[in-house]
């Protein structure tokens, strides 16, 4: 785990900022962020928000009165609205004469489950807002990140048995090496911007929160200046702290259960030594080292030409959704 030092520091006070729990689909950033909750002191809202993925271009300027009641007369159709278990009609009237854009829609929404519930400070995570993260502390300055990175080897063995990604008609066969090309660049993405704010950004690899999670949660701790006591934490447990969001429930009731290096028992060689040819750099630059000798790994036209397909596609389509107003078109069911 590794915090960013540099420029782009804002004077606020952090043992009262949000806190963005972020990383690639099924890289545990679920058991980080019920970890925070169970803590105490922070908001408990069991939905991704999607907030600045999903609705941050969808309903235009909201600035402008008519797209805000646009904005509330979809969004409280929807689980995310259902989630927070707030008062349609009030918070209603707080988005329309207090929200001006996206990030205000944001605030009012967790400072008021935050109010609801009792709790002085907020946390939020969705997988998605990895790639959000300037757009983000542009528009919520006092904003922290955490940022849960795992090997993208197991990463993709979940994502692809929980059909993350849906199919690919280029080349559906390799749906896992498309998995792992999408959270390399997600990854990658959310590391070149959250290594921007200096301090205010923070990394924690998924394999030392399972296995050194005291220390993991003291580092945690001086980050966000709260107290992560893990004997609390596991003492009022809720959430996925003790119901694991494990993709292979087969192996949950296993006295041997463990979710770190499930590849290497998965995945036959050939598919370890296409997968680590692809995104092989990115895992080492991590610090997962590859099992594929230097030597083997292929580097044939099929290779090149996914590594030159899917990032292109994933990096197209981040544009649509956060420069364009396509997101506008799509539809979406509460």
């Amino acid at each position: 785990m590794s915090d960013a030092s540099g420029s782009g520091v804002h004077l606020f006070d952090r043992n009262s900022a949000p806190v963005f729990v972020l990383g690639a689909p099924r890289s545990g950033t679920n058991l980080l962020y019920y970890m925070i909750v169970s803590s105490g002191g922070f908001t408990d809202y069991r939905d991704e928000g999607a907030v600045f993925s999903e609705l941050r271009l969808r309903f235009g300027d909201l600035r402008r009165t008519v797209n805000r009641e646009k904005l509330m007369a979809f969004w409280l159709r929807t689980t995310w609205f259902a989630a927070t278990g707030l008062d349609a009609q009030d918070i209603r009237d707080k988005i329309l004469t207090g929200c001006r854009s996206v990030g205000d829609f944001q605030r009012i929404v967790m400072e008021e489950i935050a109010r609801k519930q009792g709790v002085k400070r907020w946390v939020e995570t969705t997988n998605d807002h990895t790639a959000y993260i300037a757009e983000i502390k542009s528009e919520i300055p006092d904003a922290l990140f955490v940022h849960v990175i795992r090997d993208g080897r197991d990463v993709a063995l979940s994502m692809e048995k929980t059909h993350h990604l849906g199919n690919y008609p280029w080349a559906p066969e390799r749906a896992l090496i498309v998995s792992g090309q999408y959270w390399e660049w997600l990854v990658n993405k959310g590391r070149a911007e959250g290594l921007a704010l200096g301090r205010d950004y923070i990394e924690v690899h998924y394999e030392d929160l399972y296995f050194r999670p005291r220390d993991v949660l003291t580092r945690l701790s001086s980050f966000i200046e709260h107290d992560l006591s893990y004997d609390y934490i596991l003492k009022h447990a809720t959430g996925k702290v003790n119901q694991p969001n494990t993709a292979f429930l087969e192996d949950f009731n296993s006295a041997t259960f463990n979710p770190v290096g499930r590849w290497k028992t998965r995945l036959s060689r050939q598919e370890l030594v296409d997968f680590e040819s692809v995104v092989g750099d990115t895992l080492r630059d991590l610090g997962y080292p590859l099992v594929t000798p230097e030597s083997e790994l292929e580097h044939n036209w099929k290779i090149r030409k996914m590594r030159a397909i899917y990032p292109s596609v994933f990096s197209l389509k981040h544009w649509l959704r956060s420069k364009t107003p396509a997101m506008r078109l799509r539809s979406y069911s509460p």
